[in-house]
């Protein structure tokens, strides 16, 4: 071990030196100095080979580091003055085609104007000037008796549409400090109270089978239309984000639900993507029904809802877009739902397997519904129609002429259960137009209209059953005096009301539209006004699924009271139906005021910040309406499909005199002469 002894015994430390001999070229001043470039480079050749291999390193790492730096910065400089060269080019460009287009913070819509200001003021929202077409209409294709083309002339709208909304969707960054919040957080739409402007976009020329009469002036898509819009991709958004596929989505637990397993939500949206020009979201959608929707599978489907969801939903589809896909999909379905109606009646049983080709009642009992088997006909008579089969039509056919001539109804109202095995109405002496009766009374008029008005039967039953409806269940209420339908118990009158009911004031008024007695749009009038205060009246804003009237004056007490059972809202469109009625009808904007405080307020109560939208279990608290987790597929097929239009100014629209709506808001052709 070194040990401090053995360095005292070595001695004094030996010190070493360094010589340098400088030869006189190396010495300052001796003239070997002379800035020569020679020198200079020895010089610093020498320094740098003093350095070591570590500090070279670091210096040409620097180097290389700024030499990448330079070029990258040159580049961006580069584009920065590319793009500022042609935007200052394009603005003076667009101030040329377009004048007064500015193109930084541009409007939105422009401010409502005068009746009688210059209607032509405000161009196309386009950057490049394009041939400017004829005016026509605006809507769907016109409909022959013949299957219908693809009417391409939707390209333009669903593109001016697209257009319009990226504009909106820049000034709602302006707008957001006007935003409330909901209760789960969602943002709500801004009171929007202008009303639509008076510019019109141009669309292409229609086919040469339109009337002249037909080549009208389209109305543009106003600001209440573009929230109607928004609030039906933010449900898109989530069903295709948690249940693309799937039959509804749960929204809360991102997850979905399965009824049939058949997409319903998906295919019950499709006519409303079409009708609303959501072109990308419509073209997704095809996709699915065309690699993905088989209905080959081993699965009970109920009648009803399958046929006016998925059956109707196609045929409404084929004949606003012309694409036969939708047409073969529905003479699938179509041919899978007719094993139902081999009973001995001939009145169809509930359920049907599509796939087994089997069909059979619910367990518990032989009975159908009679909602359920007389709310099926516009959907197979349009089926025959398109496919010259006319099996469909004659099935659904002989079920009406079967009610027609049974017994036991009261003035023209009828039971709610008929049995599938003789053919007869059962639970006799209980009628309602709400659940398991209401869509047929709707039937009755809507298959006399679809049919050219010739089918006098049907007219018969409906003109009755609307006098018994005056004689049996109509009733006002305290204090307001609001005018009701009831529903009749073994000669017992009761004051409950579904929310189902209101589908008829919108029955009424297409009765009257269609020529029937004045005093049904009377009527009609005075139950839209009762079913808007069913939600004006209640805490949230929304109805509940069923209401009990005040039959006599009481102190402290509205006309509508809510049981706890009963207090639930589903999303569900009725009152938004007959508002769209009766604004289209009579053009009273009231109609539209109060289907803007209903979007509100399913804005406000039911939208779920990540997509979608949830029935909700408790109307009469504000504050925590209990959400159910689940969005029935008719929120999007029914009820915002219902608002677009009711604040449509446009006419034509899904013109009423040449469509008719099904039960589940899928429009199919009246018929005509071909």
């Amino acid at each position: 071990m070194y040990s401090g002894a053995a360095a005292a015994a070595a001695g004094p430390p030996r010190r070493d030196f360094i010589s340098v001999t400088l030869g006189p070229e190396d010495a300052v001043g001796v003239g070997g100095y002379n800035n020569s470039k020679a020198w200079r480079r020895r010089s610093c050749w020498r320094k740098w080979k003093q350095l070591s291999r570590l500090q070279r390193s670091v210096i040409l790492f620097l180097f290389a580091f700024l030499a990448v730096c330079g070029v990258l910065s040159y580049t961006s400089m580069g584009e920065a003055w590319k793009s500022i060269t042609n935007k200052s080019l394009d603005e003076q460009r667009t101030e040329q085609e377009i004048p007064g287009l500015k193109l930084a913070n541009p409007a939105v819509l422009p401010a409502p104007q005068k009746a009688d200001a210059n209607h032509g003021e405000y161009p196309e929202l386009s950057l490049q000037k394009p041939p400017k077409p004829p005016p026509v209409r605006r809507g769907p294709s016109n409909l022959q008796i013949k299957a219908p083309r693809r009417d391409m002339r939707l390209k333009t709208r669903h593109d001016t549409i697209k257009a319009v909304e990226e504009l909106v969707e820049a000034d709602k960054v302006e707008k957001t400090e006007k935003s409330i919040i909901s209760w789960r957080g969602a943002v709500i739409e801004p009171d929007q109270s202008t009303e639509p402007p008076s510019s019109k976009i141009k669309e292409p020329e229609k086919p040469s089978s339109v009337d002249a009469e037909d080549q009208k002036e389209p109305v543009p898509i106003n600001e209440r239309q573009l929230a109607v819009i928004e609030a039906f991709r933010h449900a898109w958004k989530g069903y295709k984000d948690f249940a693309w596929g799937h039959d509804e989505l749960k929204p809360l637990s991102k997850s979905y639900s399965e009824w049939f397993g058949l997409g319903l939500t998906l295919i019950d949206a499709l006519d409303t993507m079409w009708i609303f020009g959501l072109k990308e979201e419509f073209e997704e959608a095809r996709k699915w029904v065309a690699n993905d929707l088989v209905f080959d599978k081993n699965v009970d489907v109920n009648l009803f809802e399958s046929t006016i969801r998925i059956l109707g939903g196609l045929l409404s589809t084929y004949h606003l877009s012309g694409d036969s896909l939708f047409l073969e999909k529905a003479k699938d379905i179509g041919n899978r739902l007719m094993p139902a109606f081999k009973t001995p009646s001939k009145i169809p049983y509930s359920d049907v397997n599509i796939g087994r080709g089997t069909a059979h009642p619910p367990r518990w009992t032989s009975d159908s519904t009679v909602a359920e088997v007389t709310s099926i006909q516009l959907e197979f008579r349009e089926l025959s129609r398109l496919t010259g089969d006319e099996k469909f039509q004659k099935a659904v056919d002989e079920v009406m002429k079967h009610v027609h001539a049974l017994s036991g109804k009261n003035d023209g109202l009828v039971p709610m259960f008929i049995n599938t095995n003789s053919g007869q109405f059962t639970h006799l002496g209980v009628y309602t137009l709400g659940a398991r009766a209401d869509s047929y009374y709707e039937y009755l008029l809507k298959q006399w209209i679809q049919g050219g008005k010739k089918e006098n039967e049907l007219l018969e039953d409906y003109m009755r059953a609307i006098e018994g409806v005056k004689k049996h269940l109509l009733q006002r209420s305290e204090p307001k005096k609001l005018t009701f339908v009831g529903e009749l118990a073994h000669g017992h009158f009761s004051a409950k009301m579904d929310h189902l009911v209101c589908f008829l004031p919108g029955t009424l008024a297409l009765g009257a539209h269609n020529g029937l007695a004045a005093d049904h749009m009377k009527l009609a009038e005075a139950l839209i006004e009762t079913c808007y205060q069913m939600y004006a009246q209640v805490e949230t804003g929304l109805s509940p699924e069923i209401v009990h009237f005040n039959l006599h004056a009481q102190k402290g007490h509205k006309d509508v009271e809510i049981k706890p059972a009963d207090r639930h809202n589903l999303l569900r469109p009725e009152t938004v139906e007959s508002l769209f009625y009766m604004y289209r009808f009579t053009g009273d904007k009231k109609y539209q005021d109060w289907g803007w405080e209903i979007l509100q307020n399913f804005n406000r109560y039911t939208r779920v910040p990540t997509g979608g939208y949830t029935s909700i279990n408790n109307v009469q608290n504000p504050s925590n309406p209990e959400p159910r987790d689940k969005m029935e597929s008719f929120f999007l097929g029914e009820t915002l499909k219902y608002m677009f239009l009711l604040f449509s100014d446009d006419i034509d629209l899904i013109n009423l005199d040449k469509y008719i709506f099904n039960t589940e808001a899928h429009p199919l052709p009246i018929w005509v002469p071909a």
